[in-house]
């Protein structure tokens, strides 16, 4: 992670997007999308697989969401992470959170090259949001 944000910098962008958001509620990508929402976030989710999510319309990729996010969490495998990755370069995304499973050194190199300030190597972002109820 770059030194010029924070984990909790992370919780004061707006908007969110999960990108591996799933239909299945015991998984990450949904849990993570569910407990954001509930939070009080303004949460997209993202997976080309889905029509809808939770109620919400899914998107298939961070470029199709109606406005463009400042953070993303990445709950995806790796080889996965490295496409978005490319994709998220080029767009107007200051942070993107890559949870425990989905990170690649590559990947962190082609966010940060292009200015992004990423969060990997550390707990899930469930971790630091549950902190912050407290």
């Amino acid at each position: 992670m770059t030194d010029t944000m924070s984990e909790e910098d992370f919780f004061a962008l707006r908007p969110l997007a999960v990108v591996g958001v799933s239909e299945d509620v015991a998984k990450y990508g949904r849990i993570i999308y569910d407990r954001l929402k509930a939070a009080g976030f303004e949460v997209y989710p993202v997976n080309p697989k889905l029509d809808t999510v939770a109620g919400d319309k899914c998107y298939p990729s961070v470029s199709d969401l109606p406005v463009q996010p400042e953070g993303v969490v990445l709950v995806v495998p790796p080889l996965t992470t490295r496409r978005i990755a490319g994709e998220l370069a080029g767009l107007p995304v200051r942070m993107v959170w890559m949870q425990p499973g989905a990170e690649l050194p590559v990947a962190v190199e082609t966010l940060e090259a292009a200015g992004k300030t990423v969060i990997h190597g550390g707990p899930c972002v469930l971790v630091y949001l549950a902190r912050r109820k407290r």
